[in-house]
């Protein structure tokens, strides 16, 4: 798991100065450092996406195709139900 670095003493140290509570301060330092953790392995990536896009690109192109042979298909029997003379 890769973690975003985080300066918990120095976020802290900050906070001192501004008076805060010396607890306060590394306690709230402490859980933004635990809140920062990220697994980035979970994270989407733009190649995941642009993948997935080219899918969904196939996938549509397929199912415009295929209704648009039914409806030709469909117009073709309806028209020898009612041949011309």
């Amino acid at each position: 798991m890769t973690t975003i670095t985080f300066n918990t003493l120095k976020f802290a140290n900050r906070l001192k100065d501004v008076g805060m509570d010396p607890r306060h301060a590394e306690a709230l330092a402490e859980a933004q450092s635990e809140a920062m953790e990220v697994n980035l392995k979970d994270l989407v990536t733009c190649e995941y996406l642009d993948a997935k896009l080219a899918d969904c690109k196939v996938d549509i192109v397929k199912w415009m195709f295929g209704i648009s042979a039914g409806q030709a298909m469909f117009i073709i029997a309806f028209l020898k139900l009612f041949p011309s003379n």
